[in-house]
């Protein structure tokens, strides 16, 4: 019914809905203050799944406070005005005219399940909105102790949130999002990662036996298409038992077009030419790296499909898990990379493998981070 508002009244009912779900949140709501019994046939959520404070505060206080009789219902405002009170308890914007306004938005009461189902769907994306985001907040914490064991355990987090939505909605086979994925970033310490991989790359070069035991790094771990190149050279010569050394490993990277794109020469054996460390010290850093990485894209993929409402919750959870699948690669190498091993026997090198270079020492010397 038409009123005039009061100067003192919340025009709850004038404010711009964000989203669609606030018409579909009033609906549900006018359904359930016209014909409370009607809650029997609504499932599936609770005051947490409304998208503003008022309507989940209306919902709390519709679905505890007992119903009232049909025929004194449709006779006096008795039970409504119960409602309204103890939604104000939670809602002190909450007003009686807005209470009316919900009941005469509704277009058919009978279809408060299909409006329960739009709310629960809703707050399904706002639910995998959240953990992904926490997921790639937590990647960026410079201040935990033990950051990847925190990123996989939000990893988790995430992954319970999609099987809870997948059981409420469960997905239709072939159906993906159509939200184009973000491109990846730069890592946020990239400067050290070109860094640490050059070293990597040139301990490597002059301790060729120690790159049997880092078997868990792939080509994708490294930052930079040279680099990961040059590894995919590195692992190839030593698993054909061939001489590594700086100049067998920049003619490998010819042969495999690595300098294609104007890459000089004495570039690639400088960079070669200056190892410092252990092969698996660089190694794990990189992968650690690659994790975290890896979880961030993960999290930032599903930020993506969640914020488009043309995404439905099927489509949600398999895009979703197929990003999560990313992560659960990569731990399994972490795990791999990380669990006590017992050492290796080292192959005896050929006659005409060069031997580590003299610098190593020095490098380490000047090195502070080969020391971690």
């Amino acid at each position: 019914m038409p009123h005039t508002p009061e100067p003192d009244e919340d025009d709850l009912d004038a404010i711009a809905p964000p989203q669609p779900v606030f018409h579909v949140e009033q609906a549900l709501l006018g359904a359930l203050l016209l014909d409370p019994h009607r809650l029997d046939d609504v499932s599936g959520i609770t005051a947490d799944s409304f998208s503003t404070a008022a309507h989940a505060a209306l919902y709390a206080a519709i679905s505890t406070l007992p119903r009232p009789d049909p025929a004194e219902h449709a006779k006096t405002t008795k039970w409504l005005d119960h409602v309204l009170t103890t939604g104000r308890e939670q809602a002190r914007g909450l007003t009686a005219p807005y209470l009316h306004t919900l009941i005469q938005v509704c277009p058919w009461p009978r279809h408060a399940p299909a409006y329960a189902r739009m709310v629960e769907a809703e707050h399904a994306r706002r639910r995998l909105l959240t953990a992904a985001k926490r997921l790639v907040h937590t990647v960026h914490d410079v201040s935990l102790p033990l950051p990847v064991q925190t990123v996989l355990a939000e990893a988790d987090a995430l992954a319970v949130v999609v099987d809870d939505i997948a059981a409420r909605f469960p997905p239709r086979s072939g159906v993906l999002p159509r939200t184009a994925a973000p491109p990846p970033g730069l890592a946020r310490d990239h400067t050290e990662a070109v860094e640490e991989e050059q070293l990597l790359l040139a301990t490597a070069t002059a301790r060729p036996d120690d790159i049997d035991s880092v078997r868990w790094l792939i080509p994708d771990d490294l930052t930079l298409p040279l680099h990961a190149g040059l590894w995919q050279c590195l692992t190839t010569l030593a698993r054909r038992d061939e001489p590594v050394d700086p100049v067998t490993v920049l003619w490998e990277a010819q042969q495999r077009g690595l300098l294609d794109d104007g890459t000089e020469p004495g570039e690639v054996l400088r960079m070669l030419a200056e190892p410092a460390g252990s092969v698996r010290h660089w190694a794990e850093r990189a992968l650690r790296r690659s994790l975290l990485t890896t979880a961030e894209h993960t999290g930032r993929h599903v930020e993506a499909y969640a914020v488009d409402p043309a995404n439905t919750p099927f489509q949600l959870v398999v895009g979703a898990r197929r990003a999560l699948a990313d992560i659960a690669a990569v731990r399994t190498r972490w795990q791999q990379a990380t669990q006590a091993t017992p050492p290796q026997q080292r192959r005896p090198a050929p006659t005409t493998r060069a031997g580590p270079p003299t610098t190593t020492a020095a490098h380490v010397a000047r090195s502070p981070r080969a020391a971690r």
